[in-house]
């Protein structure tokens, strides 16, 4: 163990600054805490608000399975959660996330994400923006009929390494208590054509 020589000067007290030229991270470490008050309360949940109202049907956390195809990769299997919820404001917060199944319908790996907002507009249009993780952001314009929302891409934006993706079409809709969607999409040189659809059960009401 390396001892200090007799002319050294002390170490800074707790809580002192380092002397001038003392290599950075050398001094006191300090770590700092924040209490929260015994009598802090979370918030209550917001009431949706009233724009809400024609897209209030698929409030709420959907699951189930779909498949999905393409002419340029194989068919497959998938299941799917599929979350709408709100902070009170006049838009949706929706999230997606899916994995692939086996031919038992087991899970084996995680397969996409997507999250966006859904933003209800007057005379039951809506505007609904999508983010894809592989670099894909698109926009949808669409139209609230009952509980059937059609939409079509308005804007497809994409990073310079992502797939090319240049539009999609979506339907969505509830069939009974289910809710079901279908999903086209034109990329990579393919014309507008089906991609995915699926057929969930609610989980949870938001």
């Amino acid at each position: 163990m390396s001892q200090q020589p007799p002319d050294a000067e002390p170490p800074p007290g707790p809580g002192q600054a380092p002397e001038s030229g003392q290599a950075p991270g050398s001094g006191p470490q300090f770590e700092i805490e924040f209490i929260r008050p015994a009598d802090a309360a979370s918030p209550p949940a917001p009431q949706p608000h009233p724009d809400l109202a024609p897209l209030s049907f698929l409030l709420g956390r959907w699951q189930g399975a779909g498949v999905g195809g393409y002419p340029t990769i194989e068919s497959y299997r998938y299941g799917e959660e599929l979350s709408f919820s709100h902070n009170g404001k006049p838009y949706l917060i929706y999230s997606s996330r899916t994995w692939l199944l086996d031919e038992e319908g087991n899970p084996v790996r995680p397969s996409h994400l997507e999250t966006g907002y859904w933003r209800p507009q007057p005379d039951g249009g809506v505007e609904v923006l999508v983010v894809h993780p592989t670099g894909i952001a698109e926009i949808y314009l669409g139209q609230v009929t009952g509980t059937r929302v059609e939409m079509s891409t308005d804007v497809v934006i994409r990073t310079a390494t992502a797939k090319e993706v240049t539009a999609g079409h979506r339907l969505y809709g509830l069939v009974g208590d289910d809710l079901a969607y279908a999903y086209d999409m034109a990329a990579v040189g393919q014309v507008l054509q089906p991609h995915l659809s699926a057929q969930l059960k609610r989980a949870l009401a938001a």
